[in-house]
């Protein structure tokens, strides 16, 4: 093992602990950014003014009706920046901006004595806007050619030669819907200015170091004039990764402005309307398998829903396309990819960044196929899996496939699918108008960010005079239990007890140019760095102790708050050993840095080798599915999942829990609706609400939920053996929809083809069913030289040939 990836004796890490701030959130006494407004005073609220129009130019703001209502302190608009007017990094979204690209668009922002005096004030403010012609849907930006962004093509072996030996041939689209956060906290920022003119901002924020940047160039300033912390958020999944950035300038704005603290928080509505979603995706495709079922060649093009500006679209298009082939070795294969520019918020990461839609994709595709090609839908995924010296198509070697089939194959013992499979079988036979499934997928994820310069992590760590620890780091914390494993990798490194070692809230004073929390990466880059600036300050103390113990200092161990001689019964207690050192003048601080090493991406050639390690995982679902009406629910989910050697067992599981029920919930239950028509309320956002957006709740939890983690699997590459949990999980879910295409196909004739819509709701369902009853799906074509018919994948043979 690697000096990475060594465990030391009686570690901390690999510990079941529960989350740090556990205790804080069931009493109601952790704080978030909200809760600090009551304890500032002067608070000034600010409060949007949104343009109810999917698109316009605007000729006119009229603020004087806003300052005459009473307690409206200030109307911000683009005049009052002093800096540059943009909340984005790719400087294509306007703060302030002068034309209405979406339904609810802020166009300027009301500072009031209290919210509702801010309210009030802007609902006084005049727009007057020329309307434009709006693109809402995805098929619309499609049929209009309007896109933004790169448009990165991923080739891999011969496309041409791969048709040409497949026996078999089949095409499709594919649709498959956005999915909002909908995280408890919504946005929220409080910003205040001190006697010197520095900026200090809390914000809910996955990424302090980006919205440090936002603020600074809005306000004209250098990043060392602003600091941002965040204490905790109260969820993120991606939401919080690069829009808090807007919501925290205008609040710094406005506190610079007015010298008085400034808070913003949105309401739900608000941040519903207002905030990006997961990107919806529209896939074409073509693709050949052998005469074994074996795949042959994939030509595709994906296109992304992006809304009106760009955000983090190029990035989560790029891991899509990285992650079409998921856990099946395509040895050629033509994968193009673009972004569509409609008149909807601005989406933006989400819980697998992309990774999710790529790999939704192929499994969708194996799930329609198999039935045509008369195999089992488990069978064909086996037959396809990845062996020993494959490649991914964009030239990255599969360095643990062993891993795919072990959590395969545990999965299918730990479910005892065989014994299941009779009883099914046997169920389905007897009632005609109920239908049992059991279905199988698997995950390979990579883990990393596919920008190389993102994949460092910083940390500061403080030893005082009485032995007690702070550690400071770059990760933020919104519920994932980056914090805990964090304290857990301190204690272990140091050799001492977790009650010694607390941890403080992520600012960016105590470590700059942090990358945001997200990629699944904050455990890997943070506790790199935890580790390296924790071992730097136990080789002084080992210094230090071994002159006590009158010993070689490669002699010393310190283990549980205690620095023992090998071969003696010598041994000094931690606090006297840090005391020591004080007055020998010893330095107790360290800073701490990781860089990820054996990275490289070439962007332009969609190639290289941009993950450290592969994630695995593999979950068996069994549904029941009802004939009259659609309605499901899930009996039984089994999971066996890759995290390395764990750093906290009981952090984990909940993290592959909650993964997949939101991966749940995207792929069956939540589905977002947008006004179409030509009427006044076109692109307006019909499901603002938990009343209209349907979530996973209790109710759609599995009857019975098995998660086992993955044994004696440590991964050389990262911080003691451990492997990434955040997102992988999600896709786990994949194995829910498949089982709901089998249990509809089941109310058909034998080998039916089924098409599920994606989210898979009770309605979808009940058409699957209709559709399995008249004999499934006619849209392949079955003919090892068809045409690639789609429109979309024409675009995409376009763009290789510079067209």
């Amino acid at each position: 093992m690697s000096q990475l990836s060594e465990r030391p004796e009686k570690s901390v890490v690999g510990v079941p602990l529960p989350h740090e701030s556990a205790v804080l959130h069931v009493t109601g006494t952790a704080l978030y950014t909200d809760d600090l407004v009551f304890r500032t005073k002067d608070v000034l609220h600010a409060h949007p003014v949104q343009v109810m129009k999917a698109h316009g130019r605007i000729t006119a703001i009229r603020t004087e009706a806003a300052l005459e209502v009473p307690g409206v302190v200030r109307v911000l608009t683009g005049a009052d920046v002093p800096g540059v007017n943009d909340a984005g990094m790719k400087h294509d979204e306007p703060l302030f901006p002068d034309e209405v690209m979406f339904h609810g668009h802020a166009v300027a922002w009301v500072l009031g004595e209290t919210l509702e005096a801010a309210r009030l004030g802007a609902a006084a403010v005049e727009v007057d806007l020329a309307e434009l012609p709006s693109l809402i849907t995805l098929q619309d930006a499609i049929t209009a050619e309007s896109f933004h962004g790169a448009r990165p093509v991923m080739l891999s072996g011969d496309i041409e030669t791969g048709f040409a030996d497949s026996a078999h041939v089949f095409t499709g689209t594919f649709q498959f819907s956005d999915q909002e956060h909908f995280y408890l906290e919504t946005h929220c920022a409080l910003a205040h200015i001190d006697e010197s003119g520095q900026v200090f901002v809390q914000s809910s924020s996955q990424h302090p170091s980006e919205t440090q940047e936002i603020v600074a160039h809005v306000l004209g300033l250098h990043s060392h004039e602003v600091t941002v912390q965040c204490l905790r958020m109260g969820g993120g999944f991606g939401g919080k990764e690069m829009q808090p950035h807007g919501f925290a300038a205008v609040a710094a704005l406005g506190a610079r402005l007015t010298g008085r603290p400034v808070r913003l928080r949105l309401n739900r509505t608000q941040d519903l309307t207002m905030s990006g979603k997961r990107h919806g995706f529209h896939a074409a495709w073509r693709i050949g398998f052998d005469a074994e079922g074996r795949i042959q060649a994939l030509d595709a093009t994906l296109t992304a829903d992006g809304g009106w500006s760009l955000d983090l679209s190029e990035p989560v298009l790029a891991r899509a396309l990285c992650h079409i082939d998921n856990t099946y070795w395509i040895p050629n294969a033509r994968i193009a990819g673009r972004i569509a520019k409609t008149n909807k918020v601005s989406n933006t990461a989400f819980r697998g960044f992309g990774g999710p839609q790529g790999m939704l994709v192929i499994e969708d595709i194996l799930g329609r196929c198999a039935p045509q090609l008369g195999l089992e839908a488990r069978e064909l995924r086996e037959r396809n899996f990845y062996q020993k010296g494959q490649y991914t198509p964009y030239g990255q070697p599969v360095t643990q496939p062993e891993r795919i089939s072990t959590v395969w194959e545990q999965v299918k013992r730990n479910a005892a699918v065989v014994d299941r499979d009779r009883e099914i079988a046997a169920f389905n036979a007897a009632h005609s108008h109920t239908k049992r499934a059991l279905a199988i997928t698997g995950i390979k994820f990579g883990i990393s960010f596919n920008l190389t310069a993102f994949n460092q992590g910083g940390a500061l760590v403080l030893i005082y005079k009485d032995g007690s620890v702070l550690i400071n780091h770059g990760g933020t914390e919104m519920g994932q239990g980056l914090h805990t494993k964090m304290m857990q990798v301190a204690a272990t490194a140091l050799g001492i007890p977790l009650h010694k070692v607390r941890l403080a809230p992520t600012r960016t004073d105590k470590v700059p140019n942090t990358s945001a929390t997200a990629a699944s990466s904050g455990a890997d880059l943070n506790g790199g760095a935890v580790k390296n600036a924790c071992e730097q300050l136990r080789d002084r103390l080992v210094q230090v102790a071994a002159t006590q113990l009158g010993v070689n200092a490669r002699d010393v161990r310190i283990t549980e708050g205690v620095a023992r001689a090998l071969g003696t019964e010598r041994e000094l207690p931690w606090d006297d050993v840090v005391r020591t050192a004080y007055f020998q003048r010893v330095q107790l601080s360290a800073a701490g840095y990781y860089r990820t090493e054996g990275l490289h991406w070439d962007a332009k050639a969609f190639r290289g080798a941009p993950f450290k390690y592969f994630a695995h995982g593999a979950a068996a679902t069994e549904v029941e599915v009802d004939g009259f009406t659609g309605a499901y629910r899930i009996r039984r989910v089994d999971i066996v999942h890759d995290v390395g050697d764990s750093l906290s067992p009981m952090i984990d599981i909940g993290q592959v829990e909650g993964g997949f029920v939101q991966g749940a919930g995207w792929l069956t239950l939540e589905d977002l609706r947008w006004n179409t028509d030509d009427g006044p309320q076109r692109g307006r956002l019909l499901t603002q609400a938990a009343s209209t957006y349907k979530l996973p709740s209790f109710s759609e939890m599995p009857e019975e939920f098995n998660v086992t983690l993955l044994e004696n699997a440590p991964e050389e590459g990262a911080v003691y053996g451990s492997k990434a949990v955040g997102e992988p999980p999600l896709m786990l879910a994949f194995s829910v929809r498949e089982a709901l295409r089998q249990a509809a196909a089941a109310f058909g004739p034998g080998a039916t083809s089924v098409e599920l819509a994606s989210p898979a709701t009770p309605e979808a369902v009940y058409w699957a069913i209709q559709s399995a009853r008249q004999g499934g799906a006619h849209a392949y074509r079955d003919e090892p030289d068809a045409p690639v018919v789609a429109s979309a994948i024409r675009v995409g043979t376009e763009a290789l040939s510079g067209a």
